[in-house]
């Protein structure tokens, strides 16, 4: 997978520029100043481009590329315990779980799906740690396309601006 912290560079020098970039509060207040980005890499060009976006979005809330962990799993099944095992390290503020899961002809996706959406929301419940479900579940490539930084929206900028704007409201209420 290329380098996902390209396209932010420039995002991590306007924030050491501006150490009261929004966001940078909520890290320190946690003092954590990390993020995870947990990602199924069964279509690596997909998932590229979700985390490209979850990497945009933390950056331009003032994190630095080098504070955005990915890490790669096969399947979005197994985005659960990757969140779990980022989420109870105690070394990050959040965690974007982020893929792509494609409709086919038998019921596997249904409980891919499922198991996904239950397993990352069961995370967050146990941990108190943000985590986002930026997990595509399409009809069609066309359709994941689409909703991976196409026409559509970008499902990993939306999860990573999920667990900042999650973060915020931790710090916010005093939890």
């Amino acid at each position: 997978m290329a380098d996902p912290a390209t396209p932010a560079r420039e995002a991590e020098s306007r924030s050491a520029a501006d150490p009261a970039a929004p966001g940078r509060e909520a890290e320190e207040a946690a003092g954590i100043r990390e993020f995870a980005v947990c990602v199924s890499t069964f279509y690596e060009d997909l998932a590229e481009r979700l985390v490209n976006g979850a990497v945009e979005a933390f950056t331009e809330r003032g994190s630095s590329p080098a504070s955005v962990h990915t890490f790669e799993v096969p399947g979005a099944f197994e985005l659960p315990l990757a969140a779990k095992w980022c989420a109870e390290s105690g070394r990050f503020a959040g965690v974007a779980c982020l893929g792509v899961v494609i409709r086919g002809e038998t019921d596997h996706y249904d409980y891919v799906c499922a198991e996904a959406a239950r397993g990352i929301q069961d995370v967050q419940l146990r941990t108190g740690v943000p985590c986002a479900f930026g997990v595509i579940t399409a009809d069609s490539r066309e359709q994941a396309e689409a909703r991976a930084g196409g026409e559509k929206r970008d499902q990993g900028r939306h999860a990573a601006e999920t667990v900042l704007r999650m973060v915020d409201m931790r710090r916010s209420v005093g939890a």
